[in-house]
């Protein structure tokens, strides 16, 4: 069975960090979970602001935990409010549900996911699919 290796997160992290800059974002943090939730690599550049860190592990561990990127989780947190606060609640409030956070697979097998935090939503779920995507994996985002 394929796993996420510490090699591979490496170079998800990496070109992730490497979006981020060519784009010139605001600085960002980039956490990679193994497919047990478990963190494979972190990282922050300089001038991250304080909760950065915990947001996009926050992303990444609502991606795994629901099953789906993290930008299906926010959609679904507009329409079933009370659901994914429900849920979040079960999780002890680790859930972050904006885009961001990206399940990696490879094939159909789910090896983890991917959380970015520091700039738009927006901008970090796209730094989070290009790390996967240079790793030569899926992104799955929404």
């Amino acid at each position: 069975m394929p796993e996420l290796t510490l090699d591979v997160a490496r170079k998800i992290l990496d070109a992730a960090l490497a979006k981020g800059l060519e784009k010139k974002l605001k600085p960002l943090v980039v956490t990679v979970l193994d497919a047990r939730g478990c963190i494979k690599i972190s990282a922050a550049q300089d001038g991250t602001s304080l909760l950065r860190s915990e947001i996009a592990h926050g992303k990444a561990y609502g991606a795994l935990a629901l099953g789906m990127g993290s930008r299906a989780i926010f959609q679904r947190a507009q329409e079933q409010a009370y659901f994914i606060s429900a849920v979040n609640t079960l999780a002890q409030g680790r859930m972050v549900p904006v885009p961001g956070g990206v399940l990696i697979q490879d094939g159909g097998v789910l090896l983890g996911a991917v959380g970015v935090s520091g700039d738009t939503s927006d901008n970090d779920e796209i730094c989070a699919v290009a790390g996967i995507e240079a790793a030569g994996l899926k992104a799955n985002a929404g």
